[in-house]
């Protein structure tokens, strides 16, 4: 368990509020003249941010395990160092868990500071052991660095510590709260070649300019393409993600039968949701290679429709 004392004496000079949150994990809140926001020390996981003005942009499930080892659902889970199921993992291997281990672990604060024009910068970092090394055998230095302001910024950096090169999956998989995700379009995907896993993996190629979603949908797009957009009708709004050192992008939504299938998804609220992920992952694997890191970054911001 993290100090707390030491937590909130580091802390404080920047603005920062730490505590213990749900089921007793660490937890940082913000709060500056531009948004607030809340952030578990448990897998560096952001499950709010709200900007002045504007309602939450972030979707939280109400069933989410706050427990340490599991994963919180919704916000903005890390995936590192792979993405979806590990290939080699059978069926209860919590050895090698889905979306990889950096969301199931505790994260070290590694800076906090406010800046000049009263955004919030937090870093937190995550350094391999024994026990990553026991399921993936490199040394690393993750670092993931939030930016809290009228938008928001995310970055991962990771470090090789390894003397030869390693490949990685990594992921913001960030969920944006929509008012209904049936009627949201999403801009920026047109012409894109996607792998479509409700269709047995199949390649396709984007035809759309204004994507509807109107099923289970759970689609990596091999795109590095700077912008996508969604348009949220219901909250009258645009969420645009700014994205750079991402070769991919995931949009899903578990639709209705999928939804029941987690335990910690309420299945009655699958419509108010809307997961677009800043990733590298199949075909789009980032390299690194030793003593080099590795950036990728996103930028969300919303403006009125």
């Amino acid at each position: 368990m993290h100090d707390l004392l030491a937590l909130q004496r580091r802390c404080a000079p920047a603005g920062v509020h730490a505590s213990f949150g749900n089921e007793g994990l660490a937890r940082l809140t913000i709060a500056n003249a531009h948004a607030e926001a809340e952030l578990y020390l448990h897998g560096a996981h952001l499950t709010h941010w709200q900007p002045r003005g504007h309602e939450r942009v972030l979707w939280m499930s109400p069933k989410s395990q706050f427990i340490d080892g599991k994963p919180i659902r919704g916000g903005v889970p890390i995936c590192f160092p792979w993405f979806g199921p590990h290939p080699d993992a059978k069926p209860g291997d919590a050895s090698l868990p889905p979306h990889g281990f950096a969301r199931l672990r505790e994260w070290t604060l590694d800076a906090v500071e406010q800046l000049p024009d009263g955004r919030t910068r937090v870093a937190l970092a995550l350094a391999s052991d024994a026990a990553t090394e026991a399921a993936w055998p490199h040394a690393f230095r993750v670092v993931s660095t939030v930016t809290v302001g009228s938008e928001l910024e995310m970055e991962l950096a990771v470090t090789n510590r390894s003397p030869a090169e390693f490949t990685f999956a990594e992921a913001l998989h960030t969920y944006l709260a929509v008012a209904d995700v049936r009627a949201c379009r999403v801009a920026g995907l047109k012409g894109a070649t996607y792998i479509d896993k409700t269709k047995a993996m199949a390649r396709l190629v984007e035809d759309s300019d204004q994507l509807a979603l109107v099923g289970e949908t759970d689609r990596v797009y091999l795109t590095d393409a700077a912008l996508c957009e969604t348009t949220d009708p219901g909250n009258r709004r645009h969420i645009a993600i700014t994205k750079s050192g991402s070769k991919a992008t995931v949009v899903w939504n578990p639709w209705t039968e999928r939804a029941k299938a987690f335990t910690d998804f309420n299945a009655e609220l699958w419509p108010g949701m809307l997961c677009i992920e800043t990733v590298n992952a199949a075909d789009a694997m980032a390299r690194v290679g030793p003593g080099a890191t590795h950036r990728m970054s996103a930028r969300i911001a919303v403006r009125r429709a």
